[in-house]
């Protein structure tokens, strides 16, 4: 059973770092494409970035430069560290994988901007 816990989020201000962890059981992030997407409110859930099995990623325009994704794959688990936080990151951030077919959610985990 695939299963993805996210934790971290929190209230931030304009600036400050904060750094979001997913923990998977059920798959190994090593050899699974591991995404991160956000959903403010009012609006669709959007791509934020995603880190390849061989390890390569890709963010979105929105957050290339401030945030990074990486992986622990002795924890199995897959971070997102996004510093230069702006009130525009606001959202909730869920982890996300697309194994056998089906794609499987976290249940997502809140993050504020606001000074």
């Amino acid at each position: 059973q695939v299963q993805l816990v996210e934790s971290g989020g929190g209230l931030v201000q304009p600036g400050e770092p904060l750094r979001l962890s997913c923990a998977a059981s059920g798959i190994f992030v090593s050899i699974n494409t591991i995404s991160w997407y956000r959903q403010a409110p009012g609006k669709e859930r959007e791509l934020v970035a995603f880190i390849r099995s061989g390890g390569s990623t890709t963010y979105s325009d929105s957050v290339k430069g401030r945030f990074t994704i990486s992986r622990d794959n002795a924890r199995n688990t897959v971070s997102l560290q996004m510093n230069n936080m702006k009130p525009e990151d606001t959202a909730v951030y869920y982890c996300t994988a697309f194994i056998g077919g089906q794609r499987y959610w976290g249940q997502g985990t809140q993050v504020t901007v606001s000074s």
